[in-house]
C-alpha cells in the first residue's frame, strides 16, 4: 500500500520536508505524484531498518493487513534458536550457520555462503551492541518453503564482523523467506524488537528457547496493542 509524504512523517514523528529530504539524499525509495511523493509501506520498513530508524507498531499493523506475515515468535519457531555455534572468523562462523538451514534440495549451501559473504564485503551487516543480521538486497528466498524462518544462533567466540561501534558479534539473526514482503517485514520487526526491552534483556542474558519466544510472544502482542517498545 502506498502513503503519503504526510503520512510517512507522521508515523516517524518528524517534518515532511525531512521526509522530502530521505527521498532526495538518502535514498528513500518513492514514486512522484501530482507534485510530491508516494511510499510504498514496504519500502519505508526496510529503508527505516537500515538507517537505524525506530518505527511505529501501526506500521506493523497496517502492513499485516495488506499481507499475512508471521510474528517473530512464529519465525523463531520455525528457525530455531541455536546455542554455542562454532567459528573463530566470519567465514567459519557463516559456514556453520548456513550448514544448521533446513535448505530444499536444489539450494546450494556453498551458493549461498558466497552470496552472505559478499555482501559482507559490501558493508558489515553488524548492526552494533554484538549483534549481526547477514542478509542481502535480494533476500535468501527458498522456492517451495510455507513458512519464513528466523535463524537466532549466539556464538560459541566472539567475532569481529567490523561493526561501526567496534564491538565483537556475540549474536547473529539469519532470514529465509518464501517471498521479498516477508523478508522485508520480518528484517524490519527484528531490527524494532532489539528496541524493546524484554526481547533484548533475553538476548542479552541468553536466556533459555522458552524465556526467548515468551519475550518475542510479548512483543508481538505489544506490536498488535499499539503498546511497543
Amino acid at each position: 500500500m502506498l502513503i503519503s509524504v504526510a503520512e510517512v512523517a507522521a508515523l516517524l514523528h518528524t517534518k515532511e520536508s525531512t521526509v522530502v529530504k530521505w527521498i532526495k539524499k538518502e535514498k528513500l525509495p518513492a514514486t512522484p505524484m501530482n507534485e510530491t511523493y508516494v511510499v510504498n509501506r514496504m519500502d519505508l520498513l526496510e529503508w527505516a531498518t537500515e538507517h537505524d530508524i525506530k518505527v511505529p507498531p501501526e506500521l506493523f499493523t497496517a502492513a499485516d493487513a495488506d499481507l499475512q506475515f508471521p510474528t517473530l515468535a512464529e519465525a523463531l519457531e520455525t528457525g530455531g534458536i541455536h546455542r554455542n555455534v562454532p567459528g573463530t572468523d566470519k567465514l567459519s562462523v557463516l559456514r556453520e550457520v548456513v550448514s544448521r538451514l533446513n535448505l530444499p534440495p536444489q539450494v546450494d549451501p556453498e551458493f549461498l555462503l558466497q552470496v552472505l559473504l559478499a555482501r559482507e564485503a559490501l558493508g558489515t551487516t553488524a548492526i552494533g551492541d554484538g549483534i549481526a543480521i547477514p542478509h542481502v538486497r535480494n533476500p535468501i528466498l527458498l522456492q517451495g518453503q510455507p513458512a519464513a524462518a528466523v535463524m537466532l544462533n549466539f556464538l560459541e567466540n566472539p567475532i569481529d564482523f567490523g561493526a561501526l561501534d567496534g564491538k565483537p558479534v556475540e549474536i547473529l539473526f539469519l532470514l529465509t523467506s518464501p517471498n521479498v514482503k516477508t523478508h522485508l517485514h520480518l528484517l524490519s520487526r527484528i531490527a524494532y524488537a532489539l528496541h524493546n526491552e524484554g526481547f533484548r534483556s533475553a538476548l542479552s542474558e541468553r536466556s533459555d528457547a522458552a524465556a526467548i519466544l515468551a519475550a518475542a510472544r510479548s512483543f508481538d502482542q505489544g506490536i498488535k496493542n499499539g503498546k511497543n517498545p
